[in-house]
């Protein structure tokens, strides 16, 4: 590996590539003396399932018989840049692994979706990318009118097909090149495209892992955790099934388990793993809180890319890990340059303590790195400049021709490998030969590893019916406390919550924002946003406690008072409670309804199962009941506007109803996690506990009356179970700011701190399985004095 002197240009090692399709390096394999050894081992249901690699070869060759067939007797056509593609939605499992390789050995090239997509991304993608064919486990309205088929009718079409190797007029072919997986990514243009990626640019980035990170003589399993709709996959898949590896295919559940993925790296003795930072750094939480020695032992090799990698979790990692014994490294790159370009091998304690960033290192093998100005410059070095990529990383460009302006001519190249350069959009420095990352140059962030871009969240939230303006910023990016925030400004009487539900099924879970609405958007003096006016406003409110956020008449005064020395004296609106009467029905269900629907915590991960006709059918068979009790009540304002309720029960005589909707799973949950406490530690007997069994408010109120009516509603609970002599009050929160007022504000006492996805429901389901490790619900018990 050379520099040239004082011009940030560097390049790796160029080494032969002998251009190979994958599924027939894997071929190699499963026909040779390692035929019988396990290819894919999945885990389901308490059964382990084992395939050889000769059983999976079989199974492909048969599939893509079937596949092919149905191609050519539908007379099924190439998309408009020449490309067969199957599209493929289903859920990690070896079966998956199985339908992949059976794309490739039909001559096309894969495609994934991901259940956690929106419909209108999914519509989207196959508009643009026009897959012959959908592989699917779950069917899907927003497929559109492409052939599909499920993968239990590929399985029984291929079952009378052969098992022998296909030969080429069994195959379709590309027109351009040899086309092998289509990934989607959010574009710069604010639209997702897809990055087309050959099995020449997959193989060139695989060769260089076996040069410089081979597998050892004792690493026997590696695992396949990452999304499918992610570019890290392809080496978890690919690199172990062309070395004779066995991969052990993880669930998305136990991903998100630091519990269960530890418990799974150790029994199958895992000795490299590949994972976003904010993965490293729960991983390491769970550790230290286990206290057991040796744990991970044989995990020598740890590789962190997808986000940005801060000192101070490597700090964490040597702390716990010897550096003689493990190895952690920073890997940087994106799916235009098959996720890893650059790599950089960190060092131990010793170092990083006069260390600011982690660099990103230095070119992986056949790459070069151009930092250059405006002008296509190289910039001296030690300047910082954007980060261009040339070499055999590169993908073929974007589906339908997308963005020719980011793989552009490389003017300063002789070798004809590196007559393209990919405009990365990154901007870095070198420093003794090293890479330093400095930054985009345009909106795009990670979040939870994947890659977003500001202007298609802001294009997603401007085109929503009844917003004004929209500012879509990322708060501390790259940190612990990173926030993807919109700021907002509207002509109707929705709420932030009312905006993120629309949001939630327009855009993919880790795209939707934090809604702020405020009066205007702060301006500079040349007429341009104050985006840092916006951040600092965010921070204040977030760190400055409740009080001035309810004594404040807006987020706009808010703002003023942040940057002006004017005082403004408010007073908060005054309420007023009544009991529950039966003319109170229609509004109290509305607001239930509105409130829990589309804004509660557990119910968004069932949503699509959910209506809200499930609500009022549950307010229907409670209703009686709640006016017999006279436990319950509504909030009005000053004007008799019915703003709040709040609806409680005796724990001990609360009425059983019989729900026939999806509700059931949110109320076997509650049950789970409060009934324990109820029976086993509380005071006994009717009349003594108060079960705060739902609130809500209006939602035309904004944040600042919604936090003071929430307010005036606790103290009257808390009124009302002295007035009724109960001894205290038993209430399950779910969201994050309900939590902090129980325990911060109201001083509530934690009975149980509970991780959501961890919920086993009666049919051994996981409901709220896709729910972050970080979503809690907290049973909270207030003594009444």
């Amino acid at each position: 590996m050379g520099t040239i002197p004082h011009l940030s240009i560097i390049k790796g090692p160029t080494r032969p590539v002998t251009p190979s399709l994958l599924h027939k390096l894997f071929e190699n394999v499963a026909v040779g003396p390692g035929q019988n050894n396990t290819a894919l081992i999945y885990e389901e249901n308490d059964q382990v399932r084992k395939t050889t690699y000769s059983e999976l070869n079989a199974t492909t060759n048969k599939m893509a018989r079937a596949i092919h067939q149905l191609i050519t007797t539908n007379s099924l056509p190439r998309n408009k840049d020449g490309d067969y593609i199957i599209a493929v939605n289903m859920v990690p499992s070896d079966r998956l692994v199985t339908v992949l390789l059976a794309i490739w050995k039909a001559g096309a090239a894969y495609l994934p979706l991901d259940h956690a997509f929106p419909g209108p991304r999914i519509e989207h993608i196959v508009r643009e990318a026009k897959p012959v064919l959908i592989i699917y486990d779950q069917d899907s309205p927003f497929y559109m009118n492409t052939y599909k088929m499920s993968y239990d009718e590929l399985v029984e079409q291929s079952k009378n097909k052969t098992s022998t190797t296909l030969a080429d007029n069994e195959q379709v072919s590309h027109v351009k090149d040899d086309l092998a997986i289509v990934l989607y990514t959010s574009g710069s243009t604010g639209v997702p495209k897809g990055v087309r990626l050959p099995h020449r640019v997959i193989q060139n980035r695989l060769q260089w892992q076996f040069k410089r990170f081979p597998y050892t003589s004792t690493e026997k399993v590696c695992i396949f955790k990452t999304a499918l709709t992610f570019v890290d996959s392809v080496s978890e898949i690919y690199g172990p099934l062309i070395s004779g590896l066995t991969i052990l295919v993880v669930p998305k559940a136990v991903t998100k388990d630091p519990q269960q993925l530890v418990a799974l790296l150790e029994e199958y003795k895992i000795e490299r793993l590949v994972l976003v930072p904010s993965l490293l750094r729960s991983l390491l939480l769970y550790l230290e809180l286990q206290k057991t020695e040796h744990l991970l032992g044989n995990l020598r090799l740890w590789v962190c890319s997808g986000e940005t990698l801060v000192v101070s979790l490597s700090k964490e990692f040597y702390k716990y890990f010897p550096e003689n014994e493990h190895t952690l490294c920073n890997f940087y790159g994106s799916t235009e340059i098959m996720g890893d370009v650059t790599y950089y091998v960190v060092p131990g304690l010793n170092e990083l303590k006069h260390m600011d960033k982690v660099a990103i290192g230095v070119p992986i093998d056949n790459t070069a790195i151009y930092l250059l100005d405006q002008q296509f410059r190289p910039v001296k070095s030690g300047d910082v400049g954007e980060l261009h990529v040339s070499g055999l990383n590169l993908a073929a460009g974007y589906v339908a021709g997308r963005d020719p302006d980011k793989f552009v001519e490389n003017p300063l190249a002789v070798d004809p490998a590196h007559a393209k350069l990919y405009r990365t959009g990154d901007f870095a420095r070198i420093e003794k030969g090293i890479l330093i990352y400095e930054g985009r140059t345009d909106s795009q962030v990670k979040v939870r590893g994947h890659r977003v871009d500001l202007s298609e969240v802001e294009k997603a939230v401007a085109a929503i019916e009844g917003i004004e303006k929209a500012v879509v910023l990322c708060y501390n990016p790259g940190e612990m406390n990173q926030s993807l925030l919109a700021f907002v400004t509207t002509n109707t009487l929705m709420s932030e919550h009312q905006i993120e539900a629309i949001l939630k099924e327009k855009l993919t879970s880790y795209m939707v924002p934090q809604v702020i609405l405020l009066e205007s958007i702060p301006l500079l003096v040349n007429g341009k946003t104050d985006r840092q006016a916006l951040l600092k406003l965010y921070e204040n409110t977030n760190n400055n406690g409740i009080g001035d956020f309810i004594s404040a008449m807006d987020l706009g005064e808010i703002l003023l008072r942040m940057t002006s020395d004017t005082k403004v004296y408010t007073q908060p609106p005054a309420y007023f409670s009544e009991p529950l009467k039966p003319g109170y029905k229609d509004i109290a269900t509305d607001m239930i309804t509105l409130s829990f629907y589309h804004k509660a915590d557990l119910e968004q991960w069932i949503l699509s199962e959910l209506s809200e006709a499930d609500y009022r059918e549950l307010i229907d068979a409670i209703w009686e009941p709640l006016l017999e009790k006279n436990l319950s009540f509504v909030v009005k304002s000053e004007t008799g506007k019915i703003v709040g309720v709040a609806l409680n029960f005796d724990a001990r005589d609360e009425p059983e109803v019989e729900i026939k909707s999806k509700l059931t799973v949110i109320f076997e949950f509650l049950e789970a996690i409060e009934g324990p406490i109820r029976d086993n530690q509380l005071p006994p007997g009717k009349g003594v506990v108060l079960h705060a069994f739902m609130m809500a408010t209006h939602s035309s109120l904004s944040p600042k009356e919604n936090v003071a009516v929430m307010q005036f509603m606790e103290d009257e609970v808390l009124k009302l179970a002295r007035e009724r002599n109960f001894t205290g009050i038993l209430t399950t929160n779910t969201s994050p700011l309900t939590q902090q007022l129980g325990t911060n504000v109201y001083q509530y006492q934690n009975m149980c701190d509970y991780q959501v996805n961890q919920y086993v429901a009666s049919d051994n389901t996981k409901p709220f399985g896709l729910a972050p490790d970080d979503q809690r619900a907290i049973v909270h018990w207030k003594p009444v004095k």
